[in-house]
């Protein structure tokens, strides 16, 4: 992923094979990333993935591990024990600290003591891994999510590699089969911790003193990650009666009538979540608060209005549309409002500039022109820092991607004055093709053509041919 105003400057590259329904792909997070094509070809089932490796890792940083969280000393070594073992380690770490405290020298990955490493890499592991697929797709073992549409299959890879610019920092490699998965870690041990000139100390740095360095050397935190699912419309229509379900199932006999097939996925549970325990008072960016109130105003026409009494749960959630004080409940309002509601709801108060908000089909029950405006509210996300990936069917909204990446290279020769959030690059654009048995393609940027899929051509062509051979039949029944 490229800069862009305040997001982490990091590419990040995900490969999978024989995942789902996806035979192959290869695709790099951008600022904006879009996955367009056929129902059933693996557009959410990677969109899932992404969430999953994220919540794995705690974000998509420099380093493989959670960033500002030193490691334990006590985990590195015992004063009192006078082992080789423990002296070999107590050598490396003065080691490490000499090289710390030596001016104008940069400190690399390949300077710490070999135990901090094993500890540091430790994160992210096949287990981890393991634990939040099993989550994320609410099933009972990874082999369910090996290739399902060709049985000749019997193992997928995925791989995750992050970059800066152009050098390679770290990468995991995980393959799984019907054993389980394996995982194959590597990192780039030149890359750099602290440069020489960052440290500005009159005293001889120690080994705290380079476990805060290691924190506070990460340069960014790597932000949250937040998915809307697509049955967000209904669940903000049926929050209530799933929180009560909820309470009841965890009171004593609530169990009795639990049912695998009553559970949830990862990122329905999160999102329900976020939903129950949303707190009007929860401080967002003004970026973000901005934003959501030009969606209610361009887009929803209303407002959308949190009513939380003393010990309710979940709070309650109205529409109030323009020029009215009546406030309609969910399960009232357009399917159009409790559709775009939760993306209000999360940018008022959950999302953050450097996050990552997933979200699937943003166009569902919009018409045409609020798709185009849904378009117009990504490309100001961008803008303010939040790395946007979302699934779509919508020409619509890819019609309007492709006039905000016009827009943005009007704006590189300098010959355009119109506000400048709406815009957005071709670098900060990424388009995915899914199609049936087919590995994913990218659509790459046309001027003339936007990101215009294959088969959205082929469909418009085949009606407009059926409709010109009808009318021809029409105007001969008529002469």
């Amino acid at each position: 992923m490229s800069e862009v105003y305040g997001t982490q400057p990091l590419k990040v590259h995900i490969a999978v094979e024989n995942f789902g329904p996806i035979e192959k792909t290869e695709i790099d997070l951008r600022p904006l990333t879009v996955f367009v094509g056929e129902s059933n070809t693996g557009k959410t089932y990677l969109a899932a993935l992404i969430y999953a490796l994220f919540n794995t890792f705690e974000g998509f940083g420099r380093v493989p591990w959670v960033p500002f969280t030193p490691v334990p000393l006590h985990s590195i070594y015992d004063p009192q024990d006078l082992s080789p073992s423990t002296q070999s380690t107590l050598e490396e770490i003065q080691e490490a600290i000499k090289k710390l405290n030596t001016d104008g020298r940069p400190f690399t990955f390949s300077d710490l003591p070999q135990k901090i490493q094993e500890l540091l890499l430790d994160h992210g592991n096949s287990k981890e891994l393991t634990r939040e697929l099993k989550r994320c797709f609410d099933i009972e073992g990874i082999s369910q999510l090996i290739r399902f549409t060709d049985n000749s299959k019997d193992s997928m890879n995925i791989i995750l590699k992050i970059m800066e610019e152009d050098q390679y920092l770290w990468s995991i490699d995980f393959c799984s089969s019907e054993s389980g998965i394996a995982a194959c870690k590597s990192i780039n041990e030149e890359m750099v911790f602290i440069l020489g000139d960052e440290v500005e100390s009159q005293k001889t740095l120690d080994l705290e003193d380079l476990m805060i360095q290691l924190g506070i050397s990460m340069w960014e935190i790597p932000g949250q990650s937040y998915y809307l699912p697509a049955a967000r419309s209904g669940i903000m229509e049926t929050r209530g009666v799933i929180a009560s379900s909820l309470v009841d199932l965890a009171t004593s006999g609530g169990s009795e009538h639990f049912t695998k097939d009553s559970t949830f996925s990862g990122m329905i549970g999160d999102f329900l979540k976020q939903i129950i325990n949303y707190q009007e008072h929860n401080i967002s960016a003004d970026e973000m608060i901005t934003i959501a109130k030009t969606l209610e105003k361009k887009v929803l026409r209303g407002e959308i209005v949190i009513k939380q009494p003393a010990g309710a749960v979940p709070p309650q959630f109205l529409y109030h549309p323009q020029g009215t004080e009546q406030g309609l409940r969910m399960s009232r309002s357009s399917s159009m409002v409790s559709e775009l509601a939760p993306l209000v709801l999360f940018l008022r108060g959950i999302v953050k500039p450097g996050d990552t908000l997933i979200i699937e089909e943003p166009e569902a029950h919009l018409h045409p022109r609020a798709q185009t405006k849904i378009a117009i509210t990504f490309a100001r996300l961008v803008r303010a820092g939040v790395r946007v990936i979302i699934t779509t069917h919508s020409d619509w909204l890819l019609e309007q991607i492709g006039n905000v990446v016009r827009e943005g290279e009007v704006m590189k020769l300098g010959k355009n004055q119109t506000e400048p959030t709406t815009w957005l690059t071709e670098e900060e654009v990424g388009a995915w093709w899914f199609h049936a048995d087919k590995p994913v393609e990218e659509i790459k940027f046309d001027r003339i053509e936007g990101y215009n899929p294959p088969d959205y051509y082929d469909v418009a062509s085949g009606l407009y041919n059926n409709a010109v051979e009808f009318q021809q039949q029409l105007q001969e029944e008529e002469n």
